[in-house]
């Protein structure tokens, strides 16, 4: 193929590197989310407990990161054909209420009692969906009302802003910060959990910290969003913390800006590659001060994780897009083609495959006693599972794909 032909495939409004690395996400978000057990799950397959990273903590900001570079091929296009400002406005809010609102929805409908019809728990208004329509929401607008410097500028007032919030402004004491201060521990999902020490500054504050349940964007959770928090006294999906998660997205509208806009096919991943590494760098040199942290999204974390994404990103598009190797990407092409739509038919589908509320017995439950019951690892059954369910749900986003049906929200 020559540097011409590659650059026009590579420079066009879709690429196929694109599609398979947002389906690979997708699917590997499956894998994670549903294992056989969680009592038996491989430690690359949680997320870090606290600060730290896993390959599980990749994925959520991967796929932000691929919203950003959306944002930028989609957009361009538009503002290219002309498209009034108005009319996309319209549909970047009207996407991203909808996007919300499966988000929601998602989160009743697994917990909707079905027989005596009632909410067996309270709405958890933020989450996965609910964050990436906000992201996509400011995200967008941010693309259509400024260039790519402004866009550099927003993104490092924003990382640097909310590090110097976290790292100075002191947190009020709430029952949760009282309760740490007696104990040093926290509620979690996972019961009481032990934080390093925090400093009280007065009778009603303490010290900014970057602890569980005891920081700022966590004592922000519990004042702000009504409803269900996750980790019980704070939310990985909060309100301060979309901050950083932003410019997840702002990164990848500038990456998406360098594939669109430099030609030379070669010297574009050069400049992919670069980016990418210089993230990762800068990240890595932050985390000194400010650790790597899925749960705060640290200011070292989105460069951190930006930087893989990009490097990702342009690895795929050097073996798919210009080495031609296509063949071993159906999965993700088939999975990206219809990514929110697998998302939300993987978690209606628990219903039916870790719940007896449909057939009356727990399939993950059969699934891993009859694995172990032949001798195979605990772990690896779980795996075995997860992967399982990962390829069912495979089923009806290739049907979809092979109709040419493309759900867009």
């Amino acid at each position: 193929m020559s540097d011409l032909s590659v650059s026009k495939q590579i420079s066009s409004q879709r690429l196929i590197s694109l599609d398979a690395l947002r389906g690979f996400t997708i699917a590997a978000m499956v894998i994670v989310n549903d294992p056989g057990s969680w009592d038996a799950v491989y430690a690359p397959l949680l997320h870090a407990s606290w600060h730290g990273i896993t390959a599980t903590d990749l994925i959520f900001p991967f796929f932000i990161f691929i919203v950003g570079v959306s944002i930028s091929f989609a957009y361009t296009k538009r503002m290219e054909a002309k498209v009034p400002q108005k009319d996309m406005f319209k549909k970047i809010l009207w996407r991203a209420f909808k996007i919300y609102a499966v988000g929601i929805f998602l989160w009743v409908f697994k917990r909707f009692d079905f027989i005596e019809f009632r909410l067996l728990a309270e709405i958890r208004w933020v989450g996965v969906l609910q964050r990436i329509a906000i992201v996509f929401l400011i995200g967008a607008l941010i693309f259509l009302n400024t260039d790519w410097k402004k866009q550099i500028g927003i993104a490092a007032a924003l990382l640097i802003g909310y590090w110097l919030i976290m790292a100075l402004v002191p947190v009020p004491i709430d029952e949760v910060i009282q309760h740490a201060l007696a104990s040093g521990t926290v509620l979690s999902a996972e019961g009481e959990i032990a934080i390093g020490e925090i400093k009280q500054l007065s009778e009603g504050f303490i010290t900014a910290n970057f602890e569980p349940g005891t920081n700022l964007a966590a004592w922000l959770d519990r004042a702000l969003i009504p409803g269900y928090l996750w980790e019980k006294t704070w939310d990985p999906e909060g309100l301060l913390s979309t901050i950083p998660a932003l410019v997840t997205a702002i990164i990848g509208m500038l990456v998406g800006r360098i594939i669109l806009t430099v030609k030379e096919p070669y010297r574009k991943l050069s400049y992919l590659f670069f980016t990418g590494f210089s993230l990762l760098l800068l990240g890595e040199l932050w985390s000194y001060i400010f650790p790597v942290n899925k749960n705060l999204w640290t200011s070292s974390f989105t460069l951190f994780t930006a930087g893989l994404a990009t490097m990702g990103l342009a690895a795929c598009i050097l073996i798919i897009d210009i080495w031609g190797y296509k063949g071993w990407t159906r999965l993700g092409r088939v999975y990206g083609a219809n990514a929110i739509t697998a998302y939300v038919l993987a978690g209606m589908l628990t219903l039916v495959f870790y719940s007896d509320r449909f057939l009356g017995v727990f399939l993950n439950r059969t699934f891993m006693e009859a694995m172990t019951g032949i001798g195979l690892p605990d772990k690896f059954a779980s795996f075995m599972y997860a992967v399982m369910y990962m390829l069912i749900i495979y089923i009806p986003t290739y049907i979809l794909y092979r109709k040419k049906i493309f759900i867009k929200l």
